[in-house]
């Protein structure tokens, strides 16, 4: 592994941990660039398949989104009709006609990049008031262990992160060493054996999570989030591909340096947002 892809790898990880753990706006303007910057590898990808989407709207209601999530999580839902509505308008006043194509394109790039990715400003949300002890309701712990005396949102953060980097490194470590049955053409690289590894790699760890957080029925519950990060994980990834493949390009970007675009980078991740979130919030609820 290149040395470049290494460094840069440790770098944005370091980053990442340091926003998540701060939360307030410190995150929202951390994860704000990040839909910035994928929302314009996104364009680049469908500009590629001739389709002119609203951009400049679409990237502008999508920091909509995240401040109105970190302000009013609440009010977060109302916010994506509208921000349709507003994109929808502004295709109409375009010099050339717009296509369905152009529309749609437009609000898959909202929803995708822009929506999807604001559960985790909802989900570091959660119990964040209580325990800000810095500026811009920043957060930093005097001590990290035990788990469960975290803030509510950052241990759940952390322990998203964590199972969707167990699910990576099963995948590609286990796929590479036994691998022999392709998953899909879309990714012809993955394998079925990879894909399991990947998926029993985030239960264990979401195991472990639910008992050091102690969940109602922590056996079950940790092993069904784990295969609910592990297999949202595996379909961000192969939905991104899937759009590459279709643009016929290798990689979203070349913004991080021996890792390609920030697509490339964060595709796990945008489907597992959400569903984390609904599983703390609606289904743990009902068990206890």
């Amino acid at each position: 592994m290149p040395w470049t892809r290494i460094l840069s790898g440790t770098v944005a990880i370091a980053i990442a941990l340091g926003l998540l753990t701060l939360g307030g706006w410190y995150f929202t303007c951390g994860l704000g660039i990040m839909v910035y910057l994928g929302l314009e590898e996104y364009f680049q990808l469908v500009r590629l398949k001739g389709m002119m989407p609203a951009a400049r709207t679409t990237l502008v209601v999508s920091q909509l989104l995240l401040i109105v999530a970190n302000l009013m999580p609440s009010l977060t839902d109302a916010i994506l009709p509208v921000s349709t509505i507003l994109i929808c308008a502004w295709l109409q006043f375009k010099p050339k006609p717009s296509s369905i194509a152009d529309i749609a394109a437009s609000i898959l790039g909202l929803f995708y990049t822009g929506y999807l990715p604001s559960y985790w400003v909802r989900l570091r949300s959660l119990g964040a008031a209580a325990s800000s002890n810095l500026p811009l309701g920043g957060f930093w712990p005097d001590r990290w262990l035990p788990f469960n005396q975290l803030p509510p949102g950052l241990a759940l953060l952390l322990l998203a992160f964590l199972c969707i980097w167990a699910a990576d490194i099963g995948a590609y470590f286990m796929g590479r060493w036994w691998g022999r049955t392709k998953l899909t053409q879309v990714s012809p690289k993955k394998t079925v054996e990879g894909a399991i590894s990947g998926l029993l790699g985030s239960m264990t760890v979401a195991t472990i999570g639910a008992f050091s957080l102690a969940w109602p029925y922590p056996l079950l519950t940790g092993l069904g989030l784990g295969l609910i990060i592990g297999g949202c994980s595996l379909l961000g990834d192969l939905t991104e591909s899937m759009m590459k493949r279709d643009a016929g390009v290798k990689d979203s970007g070349q913004i991080i340096p021996g890792h390609g675009g920030i697509l490339d980078r964060t595709d796990s991740y945008i489907f597992t947002a959400p569903m984390m979130y609904y599983f703390v919030t609606l289904l743990l609820p009902l068990l206890r």
